[in-house]
């Protein structure tokens, strides 16, 4: 499977990865890569990291198993993100207009918290409201309102389901 991720978000999701960022922006680059290469020497998965970037952007390859993609001045690492996940794959971020991009792209949307719990077994942290998320400040979407639901109440929707098959393509862990 393919794997977008984008870098900064899950850094700074990770209390040890973001520990490392505070050493410096290199350092906690090299730290995501190291897992993800781990992950992908277990899982046999394909993992591009897109990082904002300066100048030119660019290309590279972090570790065996791992594609680091830096974008341009022009464009910032969520639109390249957008534009990957329009040739499938599966997108770990929890940036709510990359994940409403790229879920309107077809491509499975996997929150970082969800992933970094899958990848190192840890505890998900409390789930607080975040104005960047989704379905946090509904009112001031002025959405419609739905009528009554239909189908089965206990089965996760369509998505949540895409989303744990892509989880679990990781190798043992916890689900979310």
């Amino acid at each position: 499977m393919r794997w977008l991720i984008d870098g900064y978000n899950v850094i700074r999701r990770s209390p040890e990865l973001s520990s490392r960022e505070m050493i410096s922006l290199e350092a906690g680059r090299q730290a995501l890569c190291d897992l993800l290469s781990a992950t992908a020497r277990a899982s046999g998965d394909a993992f591009t990291v897109v990082f904002d970037g300066a100048g030119a952007g660019g290309t590279g390859s972090g570790r065996p198993g791992v594609n680091v993609v830096f974008s341009s001045a022009r464009e910032n690492a969520d639109r390249v993100l957008i534009r990957l996940a329009r040739q499938g794959g599966a997108v770990v971020s929890n940036d709510r207009e990359v994940r409403q991009s790229v879920a309107r792209a077809g491509a499975v949307v996997v929150t970082a918290d969800e992933f970094l719990a899958r990848l190192g077994g840890q505890k998900r942290a409390p789930v607080v409201p975040d104005a960047s998320l989704p379905d946090a400040n509904l009112k001031d979407e002025e959405e419609a309102p739905r009528g009554p639901r239909k189908g089965n109440p206990r089965r996760l929707g369509k998505k949540a389901r895409a989303a744990r098959r892509a989880l679990g393509r990781l190798g043992p862990g916890r689900l979310p």
